[in-house]
């Protein structure tokens, strides 16, 4: 059985690294593939930025103050990944954590005994991961199981 844990941030790295996935087992898709977006607790900024959502978030809050929460920003994130991945004709399952993105991601992988975690790599972060991004870095270092960063 192969199951794949993809993470997510809600940005366009993290996207087109499930467009990747799926393009990289064409036929031969995996069994499962879970989708996580974690969510830092005492969150100071919008979940993401790269599909609109804090000007999404800006209207919301205008119309129903502290209607827009950063779980929901992350449940369309993985929602979005979901839909991407649909057409693999596999089992997706979806979910959103809080805590630290990349402790959860390897606590996350390790309690489904992954056999592959995706993640894409954004390039910012400290200078120990210039090219990855530092939760790709932290991840690709303590994973229990393979991982695929995108770039």
């Amino acid at each position: 059985m192969t199951h794949v844990l993809v993470a997510t941030d809600g940005s366009e790295q993290s996207l087109k690294a499930a467009r990747y996935l799926r393009d990289l087992f064409g036929d031969s898709a995996p069994d499962r593939v879970s989708v996580i977006a974690v969510v830092r607790p005492l969150a100071a900024v919008p979940f993401a930025s790269d599909f609109g959502e804090e000007e999404h978030a800006a209207q919301r809050a205008e119309v129903d103050p502290g209607g827009y929460s950063f779980q929901e920003a992350a449940r369309e994130a993985v929602d979005r990944v979901a839909a991407e991945l649909a057409e693999m004709g596999t089992q997706v399952d979806t979910m959103v954590r809080g805590g630290t993105p990349a402790d959860q991601i390897v606590r996350v992988a390790d309690e489904l005994e992954a056999d592959l975690i995706v993640i894409g790599g954004r390039g910012k972060g400290a200078m120990e991961a210039i090219v990855l991004g530092s939760v790709a870095y932290r991840v690709l270092h303590h994973a229990p199981c393979p991982v695929l960063v995108t770039r």
